[in-house]
């Protein structure tokens, strides 16, 4: 079983989340302890709220106050609502949250059947619960209970010794081409895309972005693609590496046949109603971009805004990490498209223009972009999660999917065609360079 363990500052938040599953038949709420009962069993987002707010208004000084568990056991293991309600109950009690509040959600919405757990790390006095140890605590509870329920065990596998870790790539590295092989090889395995711009979203928050090339290879027009690495500005770090360095996976073909595919897959999407609708909680709730952010990461979705040299937002993305699928905001609905979060957020960076341009009076116009979106965007620090799959226990980003695995081993394999048509076109462009010269 893992279990995962997520903090944040919004209640209402974390509860609307779990709300909203079961208000569409994707989830049901299955125990609570301490909390306000109700007369026919149905809660509502402000009725649960009610039972935390003591608690939240008595908080001293701790800044995330909310506790948003998840427990997951193998999908193989069948876990019946009673058992998943002792597991709950015993997996606070293991932690030291047994007294407090809590509610706990099933989620059925994917083929992983699992377990939501909101409470408060703060008790009624307002003190905050000793966490000293917590991922060592956790993984212990896992395993006690796995045991008591004989739940199939989550044990660290053997690895190989040339697997690349699985993370943002960093440019500074010698070793940037297994970098970046353990990327995209293997996210299409795992994600759901519809075109190059999403598939850049979600390679962007690998410090990663791939550019089409085209030209002509005996007469016929040819396509390929390459890719380049990101400093932390998101400019263009690497020189380009060819497709074909990474196998057919990562080549520009498989990828279409992938974009076909995943238009039909997502056009059916259950998914895609629940994440418009937490996307607009999330913009009702918030007030500023990076708390927008931050709200949407605690459910375990990912925000890529795209923004031209003046500041103009003029592409928004979402990385659902628990359905494994990527969005337009225009896909989800017209009053999630970039002009209506242009609209919201002009007041913000505007302010954060101002800013710059205070500490640096004469900043050219990328400079000025990338350090508004500096200030925003955090990427380094979303991705701890991605690897603590090989302990299989708690990370700061509820929600977002195991399945990537810690380490992630790396394929053989050549597009030739690919090769061919890369060498060919330097052939050319060198000889149309020397007929110049000449």
């Amino acid at each position: 079983m893992i279990a995962k363990i997520g903090r944040g500052a919004n209640m209402m938040g974390a509860l609307s989340y779990n709300q909203l599953k079961v208000d569409k038949e994707n989830g049901e709420v299955l125990a609570t302890n301490r909390m306000r009962e109700t007369v026919n069993g149905n809660y509502s987002v402000a009725q649960l709220y009610s039972s935390f707010e003591p608690y939240l208004m008595a908080n001293k000084r701790t800044e995330k106050a909310v506790l948003h568990i998840s427990l997951n056991p193998d999908p193989r293991d069948k876990v019946d609502d009673e058992n998943f309600k002792k597991i709950a109950t015993d997996y606070m009690k293991l932690m030291g949250y047994g007294d407090q509040p809590y509610v706990v959600f099933k989620h059925t919405d994917i083929e992983r059947t699992h377990i939501h757990i909101v409470s408060t790390c703060v008790d009624r006095n307002g003190k905050k619960i000793s966490d000293s140890y917590e991922k060592l605590r956790s993984m212990d509870a896992c395993r006690t209970l796995e045991q008591q329920y004989q739940l199939l065990a989550a044990t660290e596998k053997e690895r190989n010794t040339k697997e690349a870790i699985f993370k943002p790539v960093d440019y500074k590295d010698t070793n940037v081409k297994s970098q970046i092989a353990s990327m995209v090889r293997h996210l299409p395995k795992y994600y759901q895309y519809q075109s190059l711009g999403a598939y850049n979203a979600l390679l962007s928050l690998f410090n990663i972005t791939a550019e089409e090339v085209k030209g002509e290879l005996l007469g016929q027009p040819k396509q390929g693609l390459v890719y380049f690495v990101l400093n932390e500005q998101g400019e263009k770090a690497t020189n380009p590496f060819k497709a074909s360095l990474f196998g057919k996976q990562a080549g520009l073909e498989t990828l279409q046949k992938h974009f076909e595919q995943s238009k039909e897959k997502m056009k059916t999407a259950a998914t895609k109603v629940l994440l418009k609708k937490t996307v607009e909680i999330a913009i009702h709730i918030t007030s500023n971009e990076t708390d927008f952010k931050k709200q949407l990461l605690e459910q375990g979705i990912n925000t890529v805004v795209r923004r031209n040299d003046e500041g103009r937002i003029y592409g928004i993305t979402f990385i659902d990490h628990e359905s494994r699928s990527v969005w337009n905001g225009s896909q989800l609905g017209k009053n999630l498209s970039a002009n209506v979060f242009n609209d919201c957020w002009k007041d913000e960076v505007i302010e954060n223009r101002q800013k710059s341009i205070q500490n640096n009076p004469f900043p050219s116009s990328s400079a000025e972009k990338n350090n508004t979106e500096k200030e925003i965007e955090q990427p380094h620090q979303l991705f701890d999660f991605l690897n603590q799959k090989q302990t299989a226990h708690t990370n700061n980003n509820l929600g977002l999917i195991e399945a990537f695995g810690g380490l992630l081993p790396e394929s053989q394999g050549n597009d030739y065609e690919e090769q061919a048509f890369a060498n060919q076109m330097k052939k050319k462009n060198k000889r149309r360079k020397n007929g110049k010269q000449n």
